[in-house]
């Protein structure tokens, strides 16, 4: 805060505020003072309310928000190694964070993929490590999941590099806060991988039970579920739909179920999108295959056995891209 917005207010100036009130005269001096107290009193339940948001999300379960405030760019030189015995396919996971860290959903939900791929006889390698976005790396996996990447994690001939394996045939799945943040620096990041561009969630309650509807009920990703899904998330708003050419939404955030509102303390934003709020889809990146689902905020997602289910048919049809190509739904 400025200190040239801050003006003192001294004992004579409000002995001169209540002998103006008292006998009716108000000078052009006092009209000044009394706007500046009504400004600086608003400044001060700005700043309150901001550190009271602060503090709310500081110290939010499952969550590291040192980097939402204090990002970091650090990208990754050296590869890691991976066993040159990995099966085929192959899936790699990836859940670096420079921002927004879901420290809980991250440790809770890597075993689950490994479990996944072991049980499905997928080769799969998790790692935090952007530097096995090389086009050498790359070629050893046929399915990339960013889970709840967040931040600038790619350094520039890393992002060319896996733009060039999704457009060969590579299936990309975005998890969550992989498209959860207002601002990127890598455009094509909510443009071309998400394809959608975020901004908020819910606040007071930041978690609550909505109704997901499912769409493309004969999709492989979604087919196990009923029309209609009751569960509790964190649920995102975009700017607007993805809807549109070469885009297939699956699923959509029923409104009328639960609050789209970021309210804390005197903030109350409207994040509601209408009715068409898509929140689980799919698109195609040249002859790969791009997934992006919203759900997944909380650790408890990730022992939930029907968005386990989602998780484990999206890898199942991305996985299939190689091959099949993009236009082919099953």
């Amino acid at each position: 805060m400025q200190t040239r917005f801050r003006r003192p207010i001294s004992r004579m100036a409000c002995a001169i505020s209540v002998c103006s009130k008292q006998s009716s005269v108000r000078t052009p001096r006092d009209v000044g003072r009394r706007s500046d107290m009504r400004f600086s009193a608003r400044l001060r339940i700005r700043s309150i309310s901001i550190a009271v948001l602060f503090s709310v999300l500081l110290f939010a379960p499952g969550c590291d928000l040192v980097r939402v405030f204090f990002p970091s760019s650090d990208h990754d030189e050296v590869p890691p190694e991976i066993s040159a015995e990995i099966a085929r396919p192959a899936v790699l996971v990836f859940s670096k964070t420079n921002g927004f860290r879901h420290s809980e959903a991250i440790e809770m939900g890597v075993p689950v993929f490994e479990e996944l791929a072991g049980r499905r006889g997928w080769g799969g390698f998790a790692t935090e490590n952007g530097a096995v976005h090389s086009r050498e790396q790359l070629a050893r996996f046929d399915a990339v999941v960013w889970f709840n990447v967040s931040g600038d994690v790619l350094a520039e001939d890393q992002r060319v590099a896996l733009l060039d394996w999704i457009r060969g045939g590579g299936g990309f799945f975005g998890i969550h806060g992989t498209g959860g943040d207002s601002s990127y620096a890598w455009d094509e990041h909510p443009k071309t991988l998400v394809g959608a561009q975020f901004v908020g969630h819910p606040m007071g309650p930041q978690f609550q039970q909505a109704t997901v509807r499912i769409e493309a009920k004969e999709h492989p990703v979604v087919r196990h579920l009923r029309e209609s899904w009751v569960r509790t998330d964190e649920w995102y708003s975009f700017a607007q739909s993805p809807r549109g050419p070469g885009v297939e939404v699956l699923a959509t955030l029923d409104e009328s179920t639960y609050s789209p509102r970021m309210k804390i303390a005197v903030i109350d934003r409207d994040l509601r999108m209408g009715e068409d709020h898509p929140i689980i889809w799919t698109h195609c990146i040249g002859r790969g295959r791009a997934l992006y689902s919203a759900l997944g905020h909380q650790a408890e997602a990730y022992a939930e056995p029907q968005h386990v289910r989602l998780l484990e048919e999206g890898i199942a049809w991305l996985l299939k891209s190689r091959k099949a190509g993009c236009a082919i739904a099953d």
